[in-house]
C-alpha cells in the first residue's frame, strides 16, 4: 500500500529544538497557523506535545497537503486540523490566530513571499501575537556558518529568486508591519529561530 506520508531526515533532527523554542514563547493554549507545512511532521510533533495548541497546517502544494492529511489521520490528534491550501502571496486568511509559524520557508521562496508573510502576520496577529521563523540566515551580510555560503550559492543556482536571507532585512520588513524582534536563538545545523511579537 502506498503511504502518502512524506518523511524528512532534517525534520527528525530539528523538530524537538523547534518545539522547545515555541514552548518558551507561546502560552499553553494557542491557535497556531503554520505556513508552508511541507510534510506535516512538525505539525504532528508540536500538536502531540502540546494538546492545548490548536494547530492549523497549510501548504500551497497538493502533494504536501496529502502528506499532512495522512500524518493527521495516522496520529489521531484532535488538535491538529485538516491542512489549508494557502499561498500567502495570494491570500491572508481570516479567523483567530495567536501565532504564525514558518519553518524553512524564506530561503526557498522569492523575497515577495517573505514580504507577504510578514504583512499577513502584521495584519492578522493580535497584540502580543508571535511570528516564529526558522531557517538559515545571514547576519550583517555574513552567513552564520561557512556551509551556509555554499548552500546560498546552490539555492541561487537552482532559482535566482531564492537564497539565504539577511536577518536585518527581514527584521526591517517585520518592523514595518508592527512586528518587533524579540529573540534570536541559535539552532542545530547552523540555523536560527527568529521570534517576532506584534506590538500595539
Amino acid at each position: 500500500m502506498n503511504d502518502p506520508r512524506l518523511k524528512s531526515p532534517a525534520t527528525a533532527r530539528n523538530r524537538q529544538p523547534i518545539l522547545e523554542v515555541l514552548q518558551q514563547v507561546l502560552p499553553e493554549k494557542a491557535h497556531v497557523l503554520e505556513v508552508a507545512s511541507g510534510s506535516g511532521e512538525h505539525a504532528v510533533h508540536c500538536a502531540a506535545a502540546m494538546p492545548g495548541w490548536q494547530w492549523q497546517p497549510s501548504d500551497p502544494n497538493a502533494h504536501a497537503r496529502r502528506s499532512i492529511s495522512a500524518w493527521r489521520e495516522h496520529s489521531g490528534l484532535a488538535n491538529l486540523h485538516e491542512p489549508m491550501a494557502l499561498d500567502v502571496t495570494v491570500l491572508c486568511p481570516g479567523g483567530s490566530c495567536d501565532a504564525m509559524v514558518a519553518i524553512n520557508l524564506l530561503h526557498i521562496a522569492p523575497w515577495e513571499v517573505a514580504e507577504a508573510l510578514l504583512a499577513c502576520a502584521g495584519s492578522r496577529l493580535p497584540k502580543g501575537g508571535v511570528l516564529y521563523l526558522y531557517g538559515p540566515f545571514r547576519r550583517e551580510g555574513i552567513p552564520t556558518a561557512p556551509g551556509n555560503a555554499a548552500f546560498d550559492a546552490d539555492l541561487r543556482a537552482r532559482d535566482p529568486r531564492w537564497g539565504v536571507r539577511d536577518l536585518e532585512a527581514v527584521t526591517a520588513e517585520a518592523e514595518r508591519q508592527g512586528l518587533a524582534l524579540e529573540r534570536v536563538v541559535e539552532m542545530p545545523a547552523n540555523n536560527l529561530s527568529v521570534v517576532f511579537r506584534k506590538g500595539a
